[in-house]
């Protein structure tokens, strides 16, 4: 249990600015779930915190929320050191997975909670313009168990909405819905962010989602944060392999530079040569590197292709398996000393198109190093 500070809460309930982590840790007994984490969310941006199961990513979020106190680091809101106050005197509101909607109330008395415990003459008022903003102003007098889980998802945030917190904490708040309704939600929660101006900071394992709705993303992995920034950058330019591979899917395999190429360096693996930009590495020369390339950048031929400067040719090696997915479809190919990699391709059953069966021979090439 945390210590917590007898501070007047209006002055906590005031702050604004940017959310600033500075050098938190937080320990349970011997296990260090977060480690020295320190992070500065814009005010008004759409952040995510991305990672696997036990990274310290829903930990972070509960030390924001003050569902738990670091063992070490601040807190703050601009310049309000939040360390120590309790949940309730914090400008934060959290959305969670389960909803936690009142099932004896209507939806509009659900939203109206809130401003109604804070004693504010127009709570229903409000819980009327958050259900607009949400557009479930048509269902206000319906209870919860007469809703689907994606209505009650919505009602959810307008009542996390109505108290117009300077942060809303999102804890995988999707990941209850189907697929098809995931998506939609996805659009709409970013929507919502965008015309509130809200710093909305979303957790989760899923990186699609985190990539289709964060403006940053941050991948944490053992309680620390392994490389932040815009979803392209980290897809694209990913630092390290665990990046690399949490992130889509990858191809990888260790090389070691073995020359320069003008000024693009120059990797080699079980005698096949990559040549990469030299903005695309950050490995210095001689030492180890892991050379990675998205199986979307690759495709199938039946011959080695001539290659040219801007292309490169892995194989021959053995086709083991297809799978046709609806929007690609993707092979996987024994190739000698690499291992088996991935390929996708768009189009329906290209594998069939160009005569090509399991367990035949082909080659995996690609165009304009796309690799890093």
């Amino acid at each position: 249990m945390g210590i917590f500070t007898t501070r007047a809460s209006t002055a906590l309930r005031e702050a604004k600015g940017d959310l600033r982590i500075e050098n938190v840790t937080k320990r349970f007994a011997d296990f260090v779930a977060v480690d020295d984490l320190s992070l500065v969310v814009p005010r008004g941006s759409f952040f995510a915190l991305l990672g696997p199961s036990g990274c310290g990513k829903t930990t972070t979020l509960r030390m924001v929320a003050g569902l738990e106190q670091p063992t070490a680091g601040k807190v703050l809101i601009g310049d309000t050191d939040l360390t120590g106050s309790r949940p309730y005197e914090r400008p934060v509101n959290t959305v969670f997975q389960s909803y936690a909607l009142f099932p004896h109330l209507t939806v509009r008395e659900n939203v109206a909670f809130g401003p109604k415990r804070r004693g504010l003459p127009d709570a229903l008022k409000l819980a009327d313009e958050a259900l607009a903003l949400v557009e479930m102003g048509h269902l206000a007098q319906r209870k919860p168990a007469m809703m689907s889980g994606g209505q009650q998802q919505r009602v959810a945030v307008a009542r996390a909405l109505v108290n117009r917190p300077e942060v809303l904490l999102l804890d995988e708040p999707l990941g209850a819905l189907d697929l098809k309704l995931r998506r939609q939600m996805q659009v709409e929660l970013k929507r919502i962010q965008t015309e509130v101006g809200l710093t909305f900071i979303h957790v989760t394992h899923d990186q699609e989602e985190a990539m289709t709705m964060a403006d940053t993303v941050a991948v944490m992995n053992k309680g620390q944060i392994e490389q932040m920034g815009a979803p392209a950058e980290l897809y694209d330019l990913p630092t390290t392999t665990f990046v690399a591979n949490f992130l889509g899917q990858a191809n990888m395999v260790e090389a070691k530079q073995v020359g320069l190429d003008g000024d693009r360096p120059v990797y080699e693996a079980f005698g096949h040569r990559w040549w990469v930009p030299r903005h695309r590495s950050s490995v210095p020369a001689g030492e180890p590197a892991a050379y990675g390339i998205r199986p979307e950048k690759l495709r199938l031929n039946h011959e080695r292709p001539a290659l040219g400067g801007s292309s490169a040719a892995a194989g021959p090696g053995v086709l083991r398996d297809v799978s046709f997915t609806g929007v690609s479809t993707q092979y996987l190919v024994d190739l000698p000393g690499l291992g088996t990699w991935g390929v996708f391709e768009r189009g329906r059953w290209i594998v069939r198109r160009r005569g090509v069966a399991r367990s035949r021979r082909i080659c995996c090439s690609c165009r304009g190093w796309p690799g890093w």
